[in-house]
């Protein structure tokens, strides 16, 4: 292991790149709002929706750009929080890591400028669209870098048995959702859950902390794998139902699900988030438990769609996970807002 630099602390990223009053006031109303679903205060649906992965910055800030007229059109039912996930997870750890890591996906990695790109990228997002938006937390101890920015935190499927993933979660103030791990074991997420919800002292970034508990941490359905490598759904009814049952087995505080309609739950198959949303809303009207409890969707979603190679040279396609594109992207949040 080669130490090559070391880079700035998360309070030196923060003071040179500074949230402002306004856009301050702005996270803390929109947390607000966003609190009031997963408490049960308000009815209003959310969409964690946006690319797999915010691989470049003009392309990025040009799609929520977009949500911004698509989030009024439907603001009396749902509430959108914008996808810009900058870390990403490889599953044998070869290709594109995210911003984070490589803030121009063509060259080699450079995490200082990754930090910079990325604290610049959610600021501008809450400077220019008004949008607080959503990362994945891959790495904990990089939190801190966008703890003032984040309105959503996911915890990815090959995380979520990792014990500081948890114990810094019980330290965040707003949602954090925990995805079901590859093995599709709902016990797995559900004991996540817990330790995200329970105070715990432990070792951090080099600080003894002490963290109060999230309340706000709830579960996230993405399918699973099976010993075959063989993609297996839980989204349906009867998968919804198992959760709800499991919740109530369980002292964990206000239980919540957000249905991830891509990865196993789609096979990949982008298009099929379409139809997978549309059926996890019919669930809800046919149940009135499963109503409760499903506070949204999870979509991924893009300019164009497809995916691409990281030299591809198609503006706004993703270069990793396959995505809708934004024609049926904004007719499926219309549709979505019809059915609620």
């Amino acid at each position: 292991m080669n130490f090559l630099r070391q880079l700035p602390i998360p309070k030196e990223i923060k003071e040179q790149f500074p949230i402002s009053e306004k856009c301050a006031a702005i996270k803390a109303e929109r947390d607000q709002m966003i609190a009031d679903v997963f408490t049960g205060s308000s009815d209003k649906f959310l969409l964690i929706i946006g690319p797999c992965s915010a691989d470049n910055e003009t392309s990025v800030m040009d799609y929520i750009g977009r949500l911004v007229g698509l989030q009024e059109k439907v603001k009396d039912k749902i509430i959108i929080i914008p996808r810009i996930y900058t870390n990403k997870p490889r599953t044998t750890g070869e290709g594109y890591k995210g911003m984070a890591t490589q803030p121009d996906p063509t060259k080699k990695p450079d995490l200082l400028e990754g930090l910079i790109s990325i604290r610049r990228l959610h600021l501008r997002a809450i400077e220019e669209t008004g949008f607080v938006c959503a990362d994945e937390m891959l790495y904990p101890e990089n939190y801190r870098y966008l703890s003032d920015l984040l309105s959503y935190i996911a915890v990815g499927a090959r995380s979520v048995e990792n014990q500081q993933h948890r114990l810094t979660s019980s330290g965040i103030r707003v949602p954090v959702g925990m995805k079901n791990p590859t093995s599709g074991d709902l016990s797995v997420m559900l004991n996540s859950i817990k330790a995200a919800q329970l105070s715990h002292t432990f070792l951090y970034r080099g600080w003894e902390v002490e963290t109060e508990g999230n309340p706000l941490s709830h579960a996230i359905l993405r399918g699973s794998v099976n010993k075959h490598g063989r993609a297996m759904q839980n989204y349906h009814y009867e998968d919804l139902i198992l959760l709800h049952d499991m919740y109530m087995q369980r002292n964990l505080l206000n239980p919540a699900v957000i249905v991830d309609v891509n990865h196993s739950n789609s096979n990949k198959q982008y298009l099929e988030q379409i139809r997978i949303s549309k059926e996890v809303l019919h669930s809800c009207r046919h149940n009135a438990d499963i109503g409760r409890m499903v506070k949204g969707l999870m979509i991924e979603s893009y300019i164009e769609d497809g995916s691409q190679s990281v030299d591809g040279g198609v503006y706004g396609k993703s270069i990793t996970d396959p995505c809708l594109g934004w024609e049926k992207s904004e007719r499926l949040v219309l549709d979505l807002a019809d059915m609620l």
